[in-house]
């Protein structure tokens, strides 16, 4: 197997700049949620370039609407086409998804970038751009990891599937499309940005909405109101408090480090309408983790059981507040350290790397959890972009730590999926 990897090492770093002249093209596309489209075109044309089978479909929201895990705000998903590679193997060898997202966040207040957030501008060996770290560097990887293969001459005994999705930034609904359309296999690699961390828990969330009800009145007569800012004030303690107990019950060492393993965070508040009078109505809109072992049943169950608890005050009693689930969620997700395909990646890690890899469980969601719980497939999380700027305002990719995932990714998806040795 070393010679094989010797193989694809070597092409990797003869081919390093065509890697990065595919991302920048990626980069310079917006492919912002309903617009996915001209991204894909450029990964499905790459895919055909390296003889795999490809298929390009809009998933059907009417068939998706009828699985309990769909989600998404969308009407229609028209224009906005999944794509799948599949590359066989001869057989007898393990199958393995790689899959990553198309979708990218807005870039927001472009005045908050040193650069445009679609030139892919290279400065000081990082790639800048919207979707550079979340996550097309990590799509990328991939790809120039099956181009080595496939130009090293090398037959793979398992099936590759390579997955570039839309949605994930609102739950996941391309992934769960794959997943409906019949695309399974032994494993599956996310290249999400985990900063080059192994990733084999993954937190999921759920958002919700709580509208606290009060008594409007005049503001130099307060006192004749219940002011539902000030009873926000004790909704979102009692929220705090819920924090504590849940984090309180995580001892898994891979959350070591991680100050708060699942937070709750109150994200946006809405209330009042005048100065001077009372506020009858707040509304809180937040985000609350799941822990990676955790049914997102159990958690929202207890949240609501937990909110319940307000009602022995009096005040509560007589103006109740409500508690919706509403908008995106992201199912946990969690494979044992010690499966087989941990090992493949770790050890490949430290094969290319001359190192041990960080093991640790992410700190938010991702499509992992559909695979875990829809389709049953072993899922890790593990990329080459910066956690800390997903997201953020100048985002940008390491170059270098983008060669090292692909090299990584190139040699465990060899021992993975086993190599046919005609000799």
């Amino acid at each position: 197997m070393r010679e094989y990897k010797e193989r694809v090492l070597y092409h990797l770093k003869r081919n390093q700049q065509e890697g990065i002249k595919l991302l920048k093209q990626l980069i310079r596309e917006k492919s912002i949620q309903e617009y996915e489209n001209k991204s894909q075109a450029i990964v499905a044309e790459k895919l055909r370039l390296l003889g795999l089978k490809v298929d390009i479909w809009e998933p059907n929201i009417k068939e998706l609407e009828k699985h309990a895990y769909f989600l998404s705000a969308r009407k229609n998903f028209d224009g906005s086409p999944n794509v799948v590679g599949t590359l066989k193997g001869v057989g007898g060898g393990k199958s393995l998804i790689l899959n990553g997202h198309i979708d990218v966040v807005p870039e927001g207040d472009e005045a908050q970038w040193e650069f445009d957030p679609y030139s892919a501008k290279i400065v000081n060996k990082r790639l800048y751009g919207r979707g550079t770290s979340d996550m097309k560097g990590g799509n990328v990887c991939m790809l120039m990891a099956l181009e080595a293969i496939i130009d090293s001459g090398i037959q793979l005994k398992g099936d590759v599937y390579f997955q570039s999705v839309i949605e994930e930034e609102s739950g996941g609904a391309g992934t769960l499309a794959t997943i409906l359309r019949g695309y399974t296999a032994d494993a599956v690699l996310i290249p999400e940005p985990t900063s080059m961390k192994i990733f084999p828990k993954q937190q999921g969330s759920v958002w919700f909405r709580m509208t606290i009800h009060g008594k409007s009145a005049h503001g130099g007569t307060r006192y004749e109101g219940v002011n539902a800012i000030e009873l926000s004030m004790r909704v979102v303690a009692h929220i705090q408090e819920l924090e504590k107990v849940r984090n309180s019950r995580i001892t898994d060492p891979l959350y070591k480090g991680i100050p708060i393993p699942i937070p709750i965070n109150i994200g946006k508040i809405n209330g009042g309408t005048w100065p001077s009078s009372v506020a009858d109505v707040v509304t809180l809109e937040g985000r609350m983790g799941v822990a990676p072992d955790e049914s997102m049943e159990a958690a929202r169950e207890e949240f609501e059981q937990w909110m319940e608890q307000l009602k022995i005050d009096t005040v509560f009693q007589e103006y109740p507040l409500t508690l919706e689930w509403f908008g995106a969620r992201w199912h946990p997700g969690t494979i044992d350290v010690n499966h087989e395909f941990m090992q493949a990646l770790t050890n490949n890690y430290r094969y290319c790397l001359k190192e041990l890899p960080k093991i640790e469980a992410s700190p938010w969601g991702t499509d992992g959890g559909l695979f875990t719980h829809v389709a049953n497939i072993p899922t890790i999380v593990f990329g080459p972009g910066e956690t800390k700027v997903a997201h953020h305002p100048n985002e940008y990719i390491d170059i270098t730590r983008l060669h090292e995932a692909s090299e990584i990714i190139a040699c465990t998806i060899l021992d993975w999926c086993g190599v046919h040795d005609e000799s």
